[in-house]
């Protein structure tokens, strides 16, 4: 589904109401006006919304937020992570205003491209080619083939500690696998 595409199509059609009540009050009944200004303060909404500039003012104060302290080396906030980007692909981003952040903060348009293609992948359902096999599974946990349910998950459990994604020799990859692994054994 295309949110983009559903948002501004719902900015639209909010816009025109808006413009109707605003007609009719106009025309037959001032009260009416009141129900148009509801529905233009949620165009408005809506719009800015489906232009991109809400997630970069989101995105900004969260990287306010996680600025370094003062030279102490304390961060004031969760703040986001560095490969993260505003759920926006490089042209939406240029149209809405934000292009520049887009350049700042994704690099070449390539490598946005290939983000964007890894992102897709992520999102798509695994299909029944794509799974593992008990086997693999149970060799990426590092165990015996036909190890008990409590084994699996003590085995997983510390396989995801060593390869975490915030610990300093974690691996998104490797978690990745270790979990895709988990889950086969679990199904």
């Amino acid at each position: 589904m295309q949110y983009d595409r559903l948002t501004t199509g719902l900015a639209v059609v909010l816009g025109g109401l808006t413009v109707v009540l605003t007609v009719v009050g106009l025309v037959e009944s001032p009260a009416v006006l009141v129900l148009a200004a509801t529905f233009g303060v949620a165009t408005y909404f809506v719009y800015y919304h489906a232009s991109g500039r809400m997630a970069d003012r989101v995105y900004r104060r969260v990287e306010q937020q996680a600025r370094v302290d003062g030279g102490r080396q304390r961060r004031t906030g969760a703040g986001p992570r560095k490969e993260w980007e505003p759920p926006r692909d490089g042209a939406s981003a240029r149209q809405a205003g934000g292009g520049a952040r887009a350049r700042q903060t994704g690099g070449s348009r390539r490598q946005r491209g290939q983000r964007r293609k890894r992102r897709e992948r992520r999102t798509r359902a695994p299909s029944a080619s794509n799974e593992i096999s008990a086997t693999e599974a149970y060799s990426r946990l590092g165990l015996d083939p036909g190890a008990d349910q409590s084994s699996v998950k003590a085995a997983y459990r510390q396989k995801v500690k060593e390869v975490h994604p915030d610990t300093d020799s974690g691996d998104e990859q490797s978690f990745k696998r270790v979990k895709e692994a988990y889950e086969r054994l679990n199904d």
